[in-house]
């Protein structure tokens, strides 16, 4: 049994149905669906990068499992693309449990592992965007293009 405590206007998920509280309402949930707080949910327009299109395929594959494979194709591509791009050992173990998830159909879990590498990929474009910063300002660079 799951127990959802929601405030007046927040929204959740039910098996792809959008619902929306009206004043402050608890949802006792008895048998097995897909639920997410409306916080959980992404916009299509929002996946703006590898790591946030894998969150949003993997989210596609648990609010609509009848478009299971479809969707595990998109997610395997957005994983090749989230790894090509956050090369770091904490992404790939981020990635291992996220597969090991998937594999075994636990996209709900998979999203959790999503959301850490959306935290990666976040800090390595922060890490990305003031190195930048530091070079159009004529700081020493990291010595990475020194070599050039």
């Amino acid at each position: 049994m799951l127990r959802i405590s929601l405030r007046d206007g927040e929204k959740v998920v039910v098996n792809g149905a959008v619902m929306r509280a009206v004043g402050r309402t608890e949802i006792v949930v008895e048998n097995k669906v897909s639920v997410m707080r409306g916080r959980e949910v992404m916009a299509p327009e929002e996946a703006t990068t590898p790591a946030r299109q894998l969150y949003f395929h993997t989210m596609m594959a648990y609010v609509d499992p009848a478009g299971g494979e479809g969707h595990q194709d998109r997610i395997l591509e957005a994983l090749r693309q989230v790894m090509a791009v956050l090369a770091t050992p904490e992404a790939a173990t981020h990635a291992l449990s996220f597969g090991q998830h998937v594999a075994q159909l636990q996209f709900y879990k998979a999203l959790r592992d999503c959301r850490q590498l959306m935290q990666v990929e976040a800090a390595l474009l922060e890490e990305q965007g003031s190195a930048s910063a530091e070079e159009k300002q004529g700081a020493p660079s990291s010595g990475l293009d020194a070599a050039a």
